[in-house]
């Protein structure tokens, strides 16, 4: 009998040793049943701000630019940004917002592919408390917290006007053109044909490369040499699209002898525009463009008024919404401002612009 109560004694204490531990080791884990459903955000490992930031693609050089500032302000301002790149597919690009909305981001940052795409994905961040900034490309009708990027109808107005300052009145144009999908792509359009017609040139065709391919605008030059050997210039979306103009051009030995324009100050077209075959490109500092951003991700992010040096604050249409942006300004670059724009601002070094100038 004394052997009997001493081992129910025994198993009473083991019982209740064994529950303490348990309750224990639930508490130090954290066992508060968050994980239990699929949908549940998964809790921060810190205290640090969470920004995830993701990128049509890397091909386009200036989006390096963008991503390295960014990062880099953003972590001087105490914050962690997480990047993805969805290599222009939108299925993937997609799939990274809701990445980011599991993961509980404080911030989501968007270089869109397709504005129309991802507005459910957009709606799912904001009614999971998270903000959303569209970064360079508005995002249509999807009421985003903030955009930010650079006076894209003054980038058309600038490259029509290095035309005209050229001498180009009354003459024919070509327009290669990023996607529609890239709602700067209208914007950048509109500014270039109001100078267009206040001085009676006529566009005589438009081709739009989808998904930025510059490939597609060599396709474009090669089947319609027609309207290339009429024409007296060609508006190109950015630098990329321009350096398979500018090819094609000179395999028909007319480099130089038509006007091309560009965007986006890219070294090629940079050296390009030394050389003589290409007029100008419209320089854009990424810098001020880059680390405006992470300021106002980090203050959205601390509930703090959102406020910016590198351009005022206005509000512009979604289609739908107004939304606040800010507009920095761009800068058109010629052989003539090349060395006081490009070179003395870092951007690229004068003994790789002129690499292949002999003086």
């Amino acid at each position: 009998m004394m052997k009997t109560k001493r081992l129910t004694t025994i198993l009473r204490r083991s019982c209740a040793m064994l529950l303490t531990i348990c309750l224990l080791a639930c508490t130090l884990c954290g066992c508060t049943g968050e994980e239990s459903g699929g949908n549940i955000t998964k809790k921060k490992d810190n205290n640090k701000i969470q920004i995830g930031m993701t990128f049509d693609s890397f091909v386009i050089e200036r989006w390096q630019r963008d991503r390295d500032v960014f990062v880099s302000m953003a972590k001087e301002l105490g914050a962690e940004v997480n990047i993805q790149n969805a290599n222009g597919d939108i299925s993937e690009q997609k799939k990274q917002i809701e990445y980011f909305i599991k993961k509980g981001m404080d911030v989501i940052v968007i270089v869109c592919i397709d504005s129309m795409a991802v507005k459910a994905n957009i709606q799912k961040a904001k009614e999971s408390g998270i903000k959303v900034i569209a970064y360079d490309r508005l995002i249509s009708d999807s009421n985003v917290d903030f955009y930010i990027s650079f006076d894209n109808e003054k980038v058309g107005q600038m490259m029509g006007q290095a035309l005209v300052d050229n001498g180009l009145t009354d003459g024919k144009v070509l327009m290669v053109c990023g996607p529609h999908s890239d709602n700067n792509v209208p914007m950048v359009g509109k500014g270039f044909k109001e100078i267009m017609q206040e001085n009676g040139n006529e566009i005589i065709d438009t081709f739009y490369a989808d998904g930025w391919k510059a490939e597609l605008a060599t396709d474009y030059m090669e089947k319609n040499m027609s309207g290339v050997i009429e024409c007296d210039a060609i508006m190109c979306g950015n630098d990329d699209l321009a350096s398979r103009v500018v090819t094609a051009l000179s395999e028909k030995r007319l480099a130089g002898k038509k006007l091309v324009v560009g965007q986006d100050a890219d070294l090629e077209a940079c050296q390009r525009i030394v050389e003589g075959t290409q007029l100008m490109t419209v320089y854009k500092p990424i810098e001020k463009l880059a680390q405006a951003a992470a300021e106002i991700a980090v203050k959205m992010a601390k509930g703090e008024e959102v406020t910016t040096q590198s351009g005022q604050i206005s509000t512009i249409s979604d289609g739908t919404y107004e939304i606040p942006c800010v507009k920095i300004d761009p800068v058109s670059v010629t052989a003539e401002n090349m060395d006081e724009v490009i070179i003395k601002s870092g951007f690229h070094l004068k003994e790789d612009v002129y690499l292949n100038v002999h003086e």
